[in-house]
């Protein structure tokens, strides 16, 4: 299929991520889950260039909620990247890309405040001086579940995945101290949990396997209410019942992965002097790289 920035079509006709990243930089766009199949999500931060290299050590002290997969070329540079996978150069992971753009949705910061939310392009925040950071995204592996039968839930309802903030630290790394893990949750049943391990275990790029599952593992991760994410939407069954009301009698139970939103997180505890800037959660940037380039 070839797209245009002008091609008028639905979001779920989309098959590339080339196709997201066009469609978007014109026209809303919805959540991203579910969007051009196998292709790889990817969060983003943006930071005034001083701050790049603790972010970068961030990553690499917290590969779990951070999987650093790619950054800006150099400072100011919006339209290409260089790799941080092995075997991945910058072209095969993003070309015909702003950056600027070309995500659904952004949130604004100035001085580790949220300033807005929610807003289409960047262009007027953008400086020379700006470093995009790239890190993986749990809807990554969702196709393979899908294809496994194991497709999550928000899917098949259209609704934004829930995420939490937790109490879980962690690792500092320079300005980059204070902060928490975020977590994003698909309930599964008990049974199915092996299988849903077994098959996001090989997307490390993409948060890996689950760190917790069961009601148990809320109260371990500090999360207070299932039915109020930080992020997203409230889970419910496939009937509308509210998750947690299924605890006492159904096998249903919620599942947690580290989340790219951490970074986010991160960045309003850090004090960061200046401008920066993000997706908004569940609104993420499609690459040109799939799933299998980063599980063979």
């Amino acid at each position: 299929m070839s797209v245009t920035s002008t091609t008028v079509l639905e979001p779920h006709a989309l098959e590339t991520g080339r196709d997201v990243r066009l469609f978007a930089r014109s026209n809303p766009c919805p959540n991203t889950s579910g969007l051009a199949p196998t292709y790889l999500q990817a969060n983003l931060i943006i930071l005034p260039s001083k701050y790049a290299s603790d972010f970068r050590l961030l990553c690499a002290r917290n590969p779990v909620p951070c999987p650093l997969i790619a950054e800006s070329s150099n400072p100011g540079r919006w339209d290409s990247v260089r790799s941080h996978v092995p075997g991945l150069d910058g072209p095969a992971v993003l070309t015909d890309v702003d950056i600027r753009n070309d995500a659904p949705k952004y949130n604004v910061y100035k001085d580790s405040k949220l300033v807005k939310s929610g807003c289409l392009n960047i262009v007027e925040e953008w400086t020379d001086d700006h470093v995009a950071f790239i890190i993986g995204c749990s809807f990554s592996f969702e196709s393979a579940l899908a294809r496994a039968g194991l497709t999550p839930l928000h899917t098949t309802l259209k609704r934004n995945v829930p995420m939490y903030r937790t109490t879980i630290p962690l690792s500092p790394a320079g300005v980059f101290t204070g902060s928490t893990f975020v977590v994003s949750m698909r309930p599964y049943r008990m049974s199915d949990i092996p299988r849903v391990r077994d098959i996001t275990r090989v997307f490390s790029a993409t948060h890996g396997e689950p760190l917790a599952w069961g009601w148990q593992a809320m109260e371990a991760l500090g999360i207070e209410d299932i039915h109020s994410p930080q992020w997203g939407d409230a889970p419910i069954a496939l009937d509308g019942t509210p998750l947690g009301r299924l605890s006492q009698y159904d096998d249903l139970v919620p599942v947690f992965w580290g989340c790219g939103v951490t970074p986010q997180e991160a960045v309003m505890r850090a004090n960061l002097e200046g401008v920066a800037m993000a997706h908004s959660p569940g609104y993420m940037l499609l690459l040109d790289c799939k799933d299998s380039d980063i599980t063979s």
